[in-house]
């Protein structure tokens, strides 16, 4: 799975939750209630802001996986 991201950089929401309309995958396999949730509670590392756009660095997401999801609690 890390093979498909980039070493640095950001991804949006729909890169980590996956897009089933367009036969994306997800990285993380929730809703995107329960990432949204998890977020805000610290069980998912915090979105940064760029404009109105939500991104996560892509070495917080890689540390998640790696973690088994355990992020924050």
């Amino acid at each position: 799975m890390f093979h498909q991201l980039p070493e640095t950089g950001y991804l949006r929401e729909w890169q980590i939750l996956g897009d089933a309309q367009n036969h994306i995958p997800p990285l993380i396999p929730v809703s995107k209630a329960t990432w949204r949730r998890g977020c805000k509670t610290g069980r998912f590392p915090a979105p940064l802001k760029n404009g109105r756009i939500n991104i996560w660095p892509v070495e917080s997401i890689r540390a998640l996986i790696a973690n088994g999801m355990k992020h924050g609690g």
